[in-house]
């Protein structure tokens, strides 16, 4: 048998293991089976063993079974992301049981089974690791193996390939009757080393944590190997189709078509993109059976659980690219996906099931461009879609060497709509503010921008950082990455004076995040001269970044707001130099009077699209501020007569209130405008300045 190249190889690290306990050792072993996606997927499959243990009522030891939690990735998962559980209780509820018509009650008995008042709920999968009479299960969802159990001849090929070292066990939702399906196997089966599961996954079992570890590479290389072996030479999904558009293109296509997508399924709650063209991605959008698989749906529960049963093929011919048509014919396109799901719904719900859930695409796949998802956050649009190229890659195994089957519908609803399921979604944290924001910071790098990203990121905002200087932006980003992931904070380089750069930066955000709902033009000077010794270039400066730029900054939100139809907020940070003149600064002070101008403008011709365009003014920012590290600050301190130190005691000291104004204190601002506590809220400005009387509104 032919190898593949890619194989799994072991990173079990016998000098690292000596001497950690057995639950250690469960960790370190699904730490490390969850670290390649090709073993599972993020929160895919789960790890077990049976560890004795002192119980702490009779001080006697006991059998305690240390298995995965509810929710849990093996992959990140710390020690308290482990249920623990008598044994001897587990092993009584099977004197309770009712049978399959009641088996869902059984997961209500698993808390009276707790071990040492563990927190941590037991998964629903608790039963299948249980009743297996070996010290450690792994089970995992392997493209190679899901390939084998997704083929309409599954049993027949598992077989072939094992012996009667794997077993096959028919299509049975988990849960507590398939635990003793899976006992029944294992103790008739003393010989083998695990189960395929089908259209599911994989079970392996040892009574060595080590030993357990590597029996699961082992199985998943030898499937592996042996599709390899049996695709050499076939055109995987039937060969190419349509041509794939270069990388530059591809993003030049997806960063319009995620807007209009955007705003058609974002009416009730906003929602965040991801793209994704890789070579698997690029190779089924453009196969020739794209349009036979793509319907099918997906196999393993867990991935339709995560990109709906299946995904919408947006209609783009590559071969003769007509984007305007096919941005016309998204809505209904994306109707007609709603209705037919909704009649599926209605085919296959019991009088019991959960209402219906949002009936919009999940995945978007776009021939000869890539793939397209769409979720509640960053994070689950991106994990949707590494979910559907698991599918990808199973559809591609299963094809080339059996046919392809899906979950039969009426058992793909009742995973998606099971009540144990619905449980787990009512008992999510409520969403934060701004969940589902996507927000563009210019001037993202300074003491107010990366205050104000901060604020939004805090509140559950994806942030696009742009700013001139590309050093400080990139530490700036990384800075906020490390708080609060790398998923939801990109940057850009952007002059906001140059038309391309401009147009650049909202393509990026187009392409990262699926469109913009937040703008904060912040990027900004500030220059002090008196009249007679402003120069024409000092002036244009001026007039270039604080007019200009936030015209043009504005003009290019305004365009993907309109293209989501889905409203938005645009705050401008000006100052209160806009207001209130001050000597020696004509220039700057013009030119922020014309962008808070600008502002008022604004607000009248988005109101009707409900975009909403306010105005916060700051005043003496000093710290954390670039503007105040340069000349500006030794001209201001020339002004008003004191020194460096001086300034910001004379700011204090000027304002009503005697206090310093923080970049925290302006972010704040940007946030009240931002979110929707100031949903009836456009044009107005805001004086974040300690209170200055010259700058009253009114």
């Amino acid at each position: 048998m032919t190898t593949t190249a890619n194989r799994l190889q072991s990173l079990w690290d016998e000098t690292r293991a000596k001497g950690m306990s057995e639950p250690e050792k469960l960790l370190y072993r699904s730490n490390l089976l969850g670290s390649d996606k090709r073993v599972t997927n993020y929160g895919g499959g789960n790890t077990s063993a049976k560890v004795m243990e002192r119980d702490p009522l009779t001080g006697q030891m006991v059998q305690v079974l240390w298995v995965k939690g509810s929710g849990g990735d093996i992959g990140s998962m710390k020690m308290d992301g482990f249920s623990t559980l008598y044994m001897d209780k587990l092993q009584a509820l099977k004197g309770l049981y009712r049978g399959l018509a009641h088996e869902d009650e059984m997961v209500s008995y698993l808390p009276h089974c707790t071990f040492n008042l563990n927190p941590r709920a037991a998964s629903i999968d608790t039963p299948l690791h249980a009743f297996v009479p070996r010290a450690h299960v792994d089970h995992v969802h392997s493209d190679a193996i899901i390939a084998l159990a997704a083929s309409v001849n599954s049993r027949d090929l598992t077989a072939q390939i094992f012996g009667d070292s794997i077993g096959w066990l028919p299509w049975k939702r988990p849960g507590f009757e398939l635990g003793l399906w899976l006992e029944k196997f294992a103790l008739e089966n003393p010989q083998a080393r695990g189960c395929v599961l089908e259209s599911h996954g994989l079970f392996t079992w040892a009574d060595d944590a080590k030993d357990c570890y590597l029996t699961t590479l082992d199985v998943i290389n030898t499937a592996a190997d042996w599709l390899a072996e049996q695709s050499a030479g076939k055109p995987a999904f039937g060969g190419p189709a349509r041509p794939t558009l270069p990388p530059a293109d591809r993003r030049a296509v997806a960063a319009r078509l995620m807007p209009a997508i955007r705003g058609l399924i974002s009416k009730d709650r906003h929602k965040v993109g991801h793209f994704d063209d890789s070579p698997a991605v690029l190779e089924f959008v453009g196969s020739a059976m794209l349009e036979t698989l793509a319907p099918l749906g997906t196999s393993c529960p867990d991935h339709f659980l995560r990109t709906k049963i299946a995904p919408l093929v947006v209609a783009f011919d590559p071969a003769q690219p007509d984007l305007d048509a096919t941005l016309a014919a998204l809505p209904a396109a994306v109707d007609a996906y709603r209705a037919d799901y909704a009649a599926y719904y209605d085919r296959c719900k019991h009088a019991d099931s959960p209402a219906l859930r949002d009936p919009n695409a999940v995945v978007y796949l776009v021939p000869g461009v890539g793939m397209i998802t769409f979720a509640l956050d960053k994070a689950t649009a991106r994990i949707s879609g590494e979910f559907y190229i698991n599918a990808i890659n199973v559809m591609r195994g299963a094809s080339q060497v059996s046919t392809y089957q899906a979950l039969p519908e009426q058992e793909a609803f009742d995973i998606e709509y099971w009540l144990l399921e619905e449980a787990k979604l009512q008992r999510m944290p409520r969403p934060k503010a701004l969940a589902g924001r996507v927000a563009l910071v210019t001037g993202g790098a300074g003491g107010i921008g990366s205050t104000t990203a901060e604020r939004l990121l805090s509140e559950g905002a994806c942030v696009l950082l742009a700013d001139i200087d590309d050093a400080a932006v990139t530490a700036t980003a990384d800075a906020l990455a490390k708080r609060h992931g790398r998923d939801v904070v990109r940057h850009v380089v952007m002059d906001v004076t140059q038309e391309e750069a401009v147009a650049r930066a909202h393509a990026e955000i187009a392409v990262e995040f699926g469109g913009i709902d937040i703008l904060v033009s912040n990027a900004g000077i500030a220059s002090s001269a008196p009249i007679e010794d402003t120069s024409l270039a000092l002036w244009n400066r001026n007039m270039d970044i604080l007019s200009t730029g936030y015209f043009l900054v504005s003009r290019d939100t305004f365009r993907l707001l309109r293209a989501q139809g889905i409203g938005g907020a645009v705050i401008f940070v000006a100052s209160k130099n806009g207001l209130a003149a001050s000597p020696n600064a004509s220039a700057y002070c013009t030119a922020k009077a014309a962008e808070i101008h600008l502002a008022r403008c604004l607000a009248l011709e988005g109101a009707e699209a409900g975009i909403r365009v306010n105005v916060v003014n700051p005043d003496a920012v000093l710290r954390g501020s670039k503007i105040w590290s340069g000349e500006w600050l030794d001209q201001r301190a020339s002004t008003y007569k004191t020194d460096k130190e001086g300034l910001e005691e004379m700011y204090r000291q000027r304002s009503l209130l005697k206090r310093a104004v923080l970049p925290e204190d302006i972010a704040e601002g940007v946030y009240f405008f931002a979110s929707d506590l100031s949903a009836k809220s456009t044009g107005n400005i805001l004086n974040v300045d300690a209170g200055n009387k010259e700058a009253f509104t009114r």
